[in-house]
């Protein structure tokens, strides 16, 4: 999957927890030139709820999530073993696949 797969596809997820009348999420530019999908941290944080009640349909989506978490620095901040440690399963699969990836 090229980056701007990626990045059509983040659109397609984050969009999910969009008001019907909202408009778009943007995509934005870092300053090394990477674009990144704006809503990834709150999809993120909404998929983990659904996962963790049960809806286990999400768990590509956080996947998906988990290369532009890591370039905007999420794991930087809090490392993929704070993400697998404890009790919450949707929160150690993010961590699980920060660890893949990386």
């Amino acid at each position: 999957m090229t980056k701007q797969d990626l990045t059509a596809d983040l659109k397609t997820i984050n969009s999910k927890i969009l008001a019907a009348d909202s408009a778009p999420l943007p995509a934005v530019t870092l300053a090394d030139g990477t674009k990144v999908q704006t809503g990834t941290v709150a999809t993120m944080l909404v998929n983990i709820a659904k996962y963790n009640s049960g809806d286990q349909t999400v768990a590509n989506e956080l996947s998906a999530s988990v290369p532009t978490l890591i370039k905007v620095g999420l794991f930087d901040l809090f490392p993929p073993d704070e993400w697998i440690s404890g009790n919450n399963p949707g929160r150690s699969l993010v961590g699980k696949e920060a660890k893949k990836y990386l």
